[in-house]
């Protein structure tokens, strides 16, 4: 008995075994929403965007692409938007018109 006795000897071939895939049921959309509102799960949708300020976005292609951040108070902010606006024009030509009107009382 030094032999060990061969299991496949008497086959033919060799058994190939698998596993079968179990079949996918679909969940329908109503019990998945009818779960996530059981388990107070939030929406995916999308927040609002909220502006700050509450005035419209500033976008004018005017040619400028320079930076220019000073530090200023919240009524000076509150005033140089109240000027662009009423004189219809950019931050930027705002800027210009004030610069303008300093050189021209010699302030320069």
């Amino acid at each position: 008995m030094s032999e060990r006795a061969n299991a496949f000897e008497n086959l033919a071939e060799v058994p190939v075994f698998t596993v079968k895939p179990k079949p996918v049921k679909p969940v329908p959309k109503e019990t998945v929403d009818e779960i996530a509102t059981k388990n107070n799960f939030p929406s995916r949708q999308p927040r609002e965007k909220k502006t700050v300020s509450g005035r419209p976005p500033r976008t004018y292609r005017t040619g400028r692409n320079r930076h220019f951040a000073v530090k200023a108070t919240e009524a000076t902010v509150v005033r140089f938007y109240k000027m662009a606006d009423e004189r219809k024009v950019t931050l930027g030509g705002l800027l210009e018109l004030a610069l303008d009107a300093l050189e021209r009382a010699g302030g320069a």
